[in-house]
């Protein structure tokens, strides 16, 4: 059952040995960690274009950095696959008492609550509500879990009236920092105004990594079809021109 599983992970020892290849046996964590990131967002992708062959692919380089970092762990006698295979199970089971245990539940909101419980009994050594946040994802992900994260203390807004009252008065700030010309304190603001909003997302159930990639794809697809419409280079064109153009293109795409 496990047999190209088992192949994989022997390729791969091989690759990392004095007979293998001497580009993987160069590699270190530090180096390989561009890819693991590459290979994530690749997956995701996959996902979100529906196209199985290419997930299935893709999930495979996903795999194939896991076993990677496993192997050159092993070399250095940290730790191997088997490990991180024990461990994940381990942890598996132990969040899912309602499965492998006789606790019962009554609905996915649950489930989550009992999860979070769990994981705080095992990260013991985190102090603050927000340790463990992971510094090497998106900002924009990282202030969605600060978000979620301090709403589990009761750091809420009482109602979404003032949520909005704060991002506005955000922009407000910001305006006057503009005013200041001062860029250390613009930034600030401009941080202070991307925060806001992704509360607000998150008080409306929005995913705001997902809106600001739709976001992002959209433009790119209507300012493609604007260079399809162009009739001559667009930096011919005046604001007036570009404003029409780009009506232009959403209506053709609508």
């Amino acid at each position: 059952m496990h047999e190209n599983l088992e192949n994989l992970i022997e390729t791969i020892r091989i690759l990392r040995s004095p007979n293998g290849c001497e580009w993987d046996r160069e590699q270190t964590h530090m180096s390989l960690r561009p890819n693991m990131l590459e290979e994530a967002y690749e997956a995701v992708d996959a996902i979100d274009s529906g196209d199985m062959s290419n997930l299935r692919e893709e999930l495979g380089d996903v795999l194939l950095q896991v076993l990677l970092h496993s192997q050159i762990a092993d070399d250095e006698g940290a730790f191997n696959i088997e490990d991180v295979s024990k461990e994940l199970n381990e942890k598996l089971i132990h969040r899912h008492p309602h499965v492998f245990g006789n606790q019962k539940v009554t609905s996915t909101e649950e489930i989550l609550n009992n999860w979070d419980l769990l994981k705080k009994e095992e990260k013991k050594d985190r102090k603050s509500a927000m340790d463990g946040i992971s510094k090497a994802q998106s900002a924009l992900m990282s202030a969605q879990k600060i978000s979620k994260r301090a709403v589990k203390t009761g750091f809420e807004w009482p109602n979404e009236k003032s949520l909005w009252d704060c991002v506005f008065s955000e922009f407000d700030e910001f305006k006057e920092a503009a005013a200041e010309k001062d860029i250390e304190h613009m930034e600030d603001e401009m941080g202070d105004i991307l925060f806001a909003v992704v509360n607000l997302a998150r008080w409306n159930k929005i995913d705001a990594e997902q809106a600001l990639l739709r976001a992002n794809k959209k433009f790119m697809t209507r300012f493609r079809k604007m260079e399809d419409l162009a009739t001559k280079p667009l930096e011919e064109y005046s604001f007036e021109e570009y404003d029409n153009l780009w009506k232009q293109a959403k209506k053709e795409l609508s």
